[in-house]
């Protein structure tokens, strides 16, 4: 019998691309020193070609029209915020990527969800490739009681993983973590770009083929990405990100892909004895401990996906004690605060050349929309001054290097979020006022000042500074 020949091939850890020699950067993605080297069997790369191509002589087209959709294709898990991040429920066959940082929440996510589905009578298979059956349980005990339906599998091989897929046939798998999964037909190491690309490539055939709807958990790096090429995401349907301080209680479950539903959707959870629970309005929720009459303290509203979000956005700002003023930002893009600071000298004469400036969005959220950018300005300009801003007011719309203040997407669902938590004005881009005066009408109880300008903006909290009057 021949031996196996093993070749060694390189791969990009950023974007997956390949090449028999090293090289500082990858030629795919421009990353420099990413490319690392894998050991693979020749032997085995032909013979999967091989079997690919006979599979594939047997599958014949069929006509786009005689598709039928189903509206109960899609699974409630019963958890509206995870429901609403995933577009609706869980579709059949859907293969589903959980990243986040290490302690973050994502076992506990997915075995309350499992729980949810195993208590609706849906079938469940919760693999494990870290913890043992022990430490599940005792996670399990602290969340609830499960029923029947949920069956529990301690695994990191993914052939025996297939076979009990196939025999048992449950409605949802869990596989924590596809880090730990390996195939006998990859000579790599597990958690290498070759494991994990085979692992999930087998899974997905298997969501499609059966179907069965599968959720993976992949480890994030330092970056913050899902840990193995990037060609990973690109492969699921959904991805799912968890965000926020592990040592604070609330978390952020964000989507940046779904096939069946709206990207950039977000879900907030709060992290209790019991697991997650849900924060139904997490305006209020990310609004509380607000301090009153304090200078550089500003609401704005962003928009996550379809749900307004109102944050609020501090700014200190004091004369520097050296040559280069120093400039700090958290939650938002620091070269954005550098335009709007540079904006607020050359269109307002504002001189902010020679103090330190500090930007932070509370409750750790990172926030790159541009329509935040009115509120960023005005919380600068109250601390420069030294000037609280009314306490009812929010501001939004998206600043331009002339000064102007454009308009910006859905305002009118900004506006309501704003008055259901009962603001009484809000400063709009002139541009969105049209939109606006229908909502308006309904809306009562919140005056809507429309500015064209930020010089205009500046000239009405001027002239309507209430606080230290």
């Amino acid at each position: 019998m021949a031996k196996a020949k093993m070749t060694s091939i390189f791969f990009c850890q950023n974007c997956g691309y390949e090449s028999a020699k090293w090289m500082g950067q990858c030629p795919g993605c421009r990353s420099w020193n990413t490319m690392v080297e894998e050991r693979v069997d020749s032997s085995g790369l032909k013979n999967s070609g091989g079997q690919l191509k006979r599979q594939s002589e047997t599958v014949k087209p069929f006509v786009l029209s005689d598709v039928t959709i189903h509206e109960n294709d899609k699974v409630l898990v019963g958890i509206g915020e995870l429901d609403r991040v995933l577009g609706g429920g869980i579709v059949q066959g859907s293969l589903t990527l959980v990243g986040g940082d290490p302690g973050i929440g994502k076992s506990t996510m997915l075995l309350q969800t499992c729980r949810c589905l195993a208590g609706a009578g849906h079938k469940v298979l919760y693999i494990s490739g870290e913890e043992s059956a022990a430490q599940i349980k005792m996670r399990a005990d602290r969340i609830g009681s499960f029923t029947s339906s949920m069956l529990l599998m301690c695994e990191t091989s993914l052939d025996t993983i297939v076979e009990t897929i196939k025999q048992t046939k449950p409605e949802i798998v869990v596989i924590d973590s596809i880090q730990t999964m390996f195939s006998d037909n990859v000579s790599a190491a597990p958690g290498s770009v070759s494991q994990v690309r085979e692992a999930t490539a087998t899974l997905l055939q298997l969501a499609k083929g059966m179907p069965v709807s599968i959720f993976i958990v992949g480890h994030v790096t330092k970056e913050g990405t899902v840990a193995g090429p990037r060609v990973l995401e690109h492969m699921v349907d959904t991805v799912l990100y968890f965000e926020g301080d592990r040592h604070a209680s609330y978390r952020i479950l964000r989507s940046v892909k779904n096939r069946f539903g709206s990207t950039n959707e977000i879900g907030v959870f709060e992290m209790g004895q019991t697991g997650l629970t849900e924060v139904k309005n997490p305006s209020e929720y990310m609004l509380s401990g607000r301090p009153a009459d304090a200078s550089g303290s500003i609401v704005t509203c962003s928009m996550e996906g379809t749900r307004p979000l109102l944050i609020e956005i501090q700014s200190l700002v004091c004369q520097s004690n050296f040559g280069i003023p120093r400039r700090q930002t958290t939650g938002t893009d620091f070269n954005r605060v550098n335009l709007l600071m540079a904006v607020l000298e050359k269109r307002s004469g504002v001189q902010l050349a020679g103090c330190d400036a500090y930007v932070n969005i509370t409750g750790g959220l990172k926030v790159a929309e541009p329509a935040i950018d009115l509120a960023i300005v005005l919380a600068i300009v109250s601390s420069f001054r030294n000037k609280s801003l009314p306490e009812k007011l929010v501001a939004f719309g998206e600043v331009g290097l002339s000064g102007e203040v454009r308009a910006v997407s859905q305002a009118p669902q900004r506006i309501a979020e704003a008055a259901k938590l009962g603001f009484e004005i809000c400063l709009i881009p002139k541009g969105n006022i049209n939109d606006c005066r229908t909502v308006n009408k309904s809306l009562k109880g919140i005056k809507l000042i429309a500015v064209d300008t930020v010089q205009d903006a500046l000239d009405f909290i001027s002239g309507n500074h209430l606080s230290n009057e």
